[in-house]
């Protein structure tokens, strides 16, 4: 294998007991890097994000997004020969992820206290909402439920409470993701230096609580929060979006006063505006951001979204469209950049994002969204069992293949 060709978790093995998104999302990223991840799921239903819609040619949205390069193993845990078969491969693997409900993993001899003297090399990563102890531990946990917890929600959305809103995308999964995603890589780095796995312990709640830093600073020794304030900056104005004549929004991010002199000068075309003791500060901006915002809607009301683009570019005044989804699929850099590739799947050929962080060392490995159970058989086979045994474990519902 040549250089160019070697990834940086060629050669990890990734056990994952995995549904919803924190755990799926974490297990792609290291399928992304090389890991072979084989993703157990429950025969007959799977992974249950598998059914959250139909919206890529019958498949889940959710599941097409943190799925692909994985293998998909149909095994009944309940039963005891499939915890055999689970044992064989936890021989096997360097990883174990689970984000199964709270307790149940440590109930199936699962935690990392009742593997280590097995398997002392193995690390084991659990996920969960509220994390291991206290009041919560046992309490269930999902993304709208910790963005409520966290607090997130006290900042979204606009006025009073019956104003709030939630993150359009699963955000308390995916920071829960993130960190497992870091903590394991993490502790195959501590690996290399101690020849001993480690335990990775990943709550839903601390992970936002870490996102809400400024938030809860803000606030700090009980004082006032930042209010909700739409899409627009809770104190740092103009900031947010803003109505140009022709229908169409523009958002603004303004972030000093240099920016603020060439926003008067060259954007709203108002030059006298630089020496308003109502505007010459951040914070007086903020507080008097009504005021502000007429004055900058009634130059905009002037001009099409292009031209008040046009003049925030010859600013330098940081700005950017307010695109929808198709603007997304059809943005033009991810486009000049070729961020787009293609991955196999059940339903055929589709679009995937290559991996944000890009390296000039490897490419990422973009494999098979896979079906339920597609590689029980051949999993099975490596583990051993021939082609009689597969079939008995199939006829007795052990194992399911796709």
């Amino acid at each position: 294998m040549s250089n160019e060709s070697l990834r940086p978790l060629d050669g990890i093995t990734v056990v994952s007991l995995e549904h919803a998104i924190a755990a799926p999302f974490c297990t792609r990223q290291l399928a992304d890097l090389g890991a072979r991840v084989i993703k157990v799921e429950r025969p007959g239903s799977g992974d249950f994000a598998r059914g959250y819609d139909e919206r890529v040619r019958g498949m889940a949205s959710h599941f097409v997004w943190t799925n692909r390069s994985k293998e998909s193993l149909a095994l009944d845990l309940k039963q005891r020969e499939a915890r055999v078969i689970l044992e064989q491969l936890l021989q096997h693997a360097d990883v174990l992820v689970q984000n199964l409900a709270p307790g149940a993993a440590a109930r199936m001899g699962l935690s990392f206290e009742s593997l280590h003297g097995d398997y002392p090399q193995l690390i084991v990563c659990d996920i969960s909402g509220y994390g291991e102890g206290g009041a919560y531990e046992d309490k269930k946990a999902y993304d709208l439920l910790i963005q409520s917890e966290s607090g997130f929600l006290s900042v979204t959305g606009h006025g009073d409470e019956e104003g709030m809103a939630k993150a359009g995308c699963s955000i308390a999964d995916i920071s829960a993701g993130m960190y497992a995603y870091t903590g394991i890589l993490s502790a195959l780095l501590l690996r290399d230096k101690t020849g001993q796995g480690s335990r990775v312990e990943v709550s839903m709640l601390e992970s936002l609580v870490e996102w809400m830093g400024f938030p809860m600073y803000y606030a700090f020794e009980d004082a006032k929060p930042p209010q909700r304030t739409g899409a627009s900056h809770a104190t740092i104005y103009p900031y947010g979006p803003f109505p140009s004549g022709d229908g169409g929004t523009v958002m603004i991010g303004l972030q000093n006063e240099r920016e603020w002199v060439n926003f008067c000068e060259t954007v709203l075309e108002r030059p006298e505006l630089i020496s308003d003791q109502r505007f010459s500060a951040n914070f007086k901006r903020s507080d008097n951001r009504q005021a502000l915002r007429a004055i900058i809607v009634e130059v905009f009301a002037q001009l099409d979204a292009a031209t008040v683009i046009a003049r925030l570019d010859a600013a330098q005044i940081a700005n950017a469209q307010v695109n929808d989804m198709s603007g997304v699929w059809d943005h033009p850099q991810l486009k000049a950049r070729q961020r787009w590739t293609e991955v196999s799947s059940p339903v055929g050929t589709l679009p995937t994002l290559l991996p944000p962080a890009s390296s000039n060392a490897f490419s990422p490995r973009m494999a098979a969204v896979p079906g339920l159970g597609q590689h029980s058989s051949s999993v099975l086979r490596e583990l051993g069992y021939s082609v009689a045994d597969i079939q008995r474990l199939s006829d007795a519902g052990i194992v399911h293949n796709g």
